[in-house]
């Protein structure tokens, strides 16, 4: 099918090619409204658009957005990243091209190159977790790092504010009355876990609490990982195991559940836990649901969008901004087993704990 062009809209609307060229390109003239109205309806009606192309020649802006991920498109778990930088570019007027390059630096390069060339009016650096990454040769000088820092600055970026949030997830148990609370670590992404242990670390100290270094373990970022750091914690003496979990993700506190139940503990009677990523049909899913911290993908997604494109205003280029990570409450969370098992109490139930222990998102 042949593309409308302007002189068929026109034709159609009974004007001239001048007067659509300015009605279709929101240009200030005398043209009245129902003028305006009649050149639209009949550029509907005919299926006509005007050709970015020339548009872009003309203001020198293309409307669109580059965005480079390592493995964020093919990733359920960092999805929402891409839904909130979408979300602000649509509202904006701008179409987001997204090339996910799979780690690959070759494929990287090459695409800089191919939309540099293309004149996207703003890039976006993306990745799938909390790191510290070397600035790719060829990125524009404007381009916003999302969800990682640049390495030696330079660049905008946001990141979450992981300190922060080990230190609320801390807090949860702190609040239910736990002292021994164990931190189940990770080496696989050292940004993060030293950050989540500095909040760990702070917590303790403002309560009082002695740091037990028995009761730092590491595993893999897996239910595997969580599963082998939680028979590691029960192989100390009984005195010395925790009442409290903190663990670096949901898929590692999933396999403390596992392992738990194996055992015929019950969550969060004889042991509460908390997790981290809030990670789509992992924390909810687990029973009871898990009380874990959520990564604000959507919020840093849409951040970076609105920055790239100067909507929004964020100090120094090379500025670094941190984004909360909510507490998200389920019931996973309960009071120390010695104040659970006493003489003649019936065995306590979800909505029986303290409020800041229970209730829901």
């Amino acid at each position: 099918m042949a593309r409308a062009r302007i002189s068929d809209v026109a034709a159609a609307a009974g004007v001239s090619v001048t007067t659509v060229s300015l009605v279709m390109n929101d240009v200030e003239s005398r043209i009245s409204d129902e003028t305006r109205q009649r050149v639209r309806e009949a550029a509907r009606a005919i299926g006509y658009a005007p050709s970015s192309v020339a548009r872009g020649l003309r203001t020198q802006q293309t409307r669109t957005v580059g965005l480079i991920s390592d493995q964020i498109a093919t990733t359920p778990f960092a999805g929402d990243m891409l839904a909130g930088a979408q979300d602000a570019a649509r509202e904006n007027g701008y179409l987001v091209f997204l090339i996910d390059t799979g780690g690959d630096s070759v494929i990287e390069a090459d695409a800089i190159r191919a939309l540099t060339a293309q004149q996207v009016d703003a890039l976006i650096y993306a990745c799938m977790w909390h790191q510290v990454v070397p600035a790719p040769t060829g990125l524009p000088a404007g381009a916003v790092f999302l969800d990682c820092r640049p390495e030696g600055g330079g660049f905008r970026s946001v990141v979450p504010d992981d300190r922060a949030g080990g230190a609320a997830a801390v807090r949860q148990l702190v609040a239910a009355g736990h002292r021994r609370i164990a931190y189940i670590d990770t080496d696989d992404t050292p940004i993060a876990s030293a950050l989540r242990h500095e909040g760990y670390l702070e917590v303790l100290a403002e309560n009082g609490i002695p740091v037990d270094p028995s009761l730092h373990v590491h595993g893999e970022t897996t239910a595997r990982g969580g599963r082998a750091a939680f028979e590691q914690l029960l192989e100390l003496p009984e005195e010395q195991r925790p009442t409290a979990i903190f663990c670096f993700n949901d898929r590692m506190a999933a396999g403390v559940y596992i392992a738990a139940h194996r055992r015929g503990l019950d969550i969060p009677r004889d042991l509460s836990i908390v997790g981290y990523d809030d990670q789509q049909l992992v924390a909810a899913e687990q029973d009871p649901p898990l009380t874990t911290i959520a990564l604000p993908h959507y919020d840093m997604g849409r951040w970076a969008m609105e920055v790239a494109l100067g909507v929004r205003a964020e100090g120094d280029e090379d500025a670094t901004h941190l984004m909360e990570c909510p507490v998200i409450r389920r019931d996973s969370v309960g009071p120390p087993p010695a104040q659970v098992a006493k003489p003649n109490r019936r065995r306590a139930s979800h909505t029986e704990r303290p409020p800041e222990a229970a209730t829901d998102r």
